[in-house]
């Protein structure tokens, strides 16, 4: 703990006094990240501390983009989250869903004006059964291998080998 300050001395030459002696006590030998760059931010950037908030707390930054975007990013998209689903009807229900979306970004005039077009619900159907197709065959050929492989009988343990005897 540091003594008070002697009042014969200004509170700058204190606080220099002060880190004279811990250098050469050698109390800032080895501190964390010693001889590392300091990560500062673009002193002209007026934005830097939601820069330094959004790559601190890992998030995601497609949150920050216009509607339009997104739309068009999961227009894009379609093909690879219409193959995780597994019956039509849901196909339908989200290819409907996004049309609504779409229209009604189209509808708001606010915003950057980016063109997204409707998705044609029945060329992406067509698609997905076809994708859906090859899926079910195969799993069909991997059940048919299953079931063509010789069933290995379940390695006994060796309590079961001892008590069986």
């Amino acid at each position: 703990m540091t003594s008070r300050k002697p009042p014969s001395m200004s509170m700058q030459e204190w606080i220099d006094w002060q880190l004279r002696e811990a250098e050469k006590a050698g109390e800032f030998d080895n501190l964390v990240g010693a001889g590392k760059p300091l990560k500062l931010a673009d002193k002209h950037d007026p934005d830097w501390w939601v820069k330094d908030f959004i790559r601190r707390e890992n998030i995601d930054t497609d949150a920050l983009l216009p509607p339009a975007v997104l739309l068009r990013k999961e227009k894009a998209q379609i093909r690879e989250k219409v193959a995780k689903m597994r019956r039509e009807s849901e196909v339908r229900d989200y290819l409907e869903d996004l049309n609504k979306r779409i229209v009604l970004n189209i509808r708001d005039t606010t915003g950057p004006v980016i063109p997204v077009g409707k998705v044609d619900a029945e060329a992406a159907l067509a698609q997905w059964r076809v994708d859906h197709d090859e899926w079910l065959e195969n799993r069909r050929r991997a059940a048919v291998r299953a079931a063509e492989e010789p069933a290995v009988p379940a390695k006994k343990s060796i309590w079961q080998r001892i008590f069986s005897s």
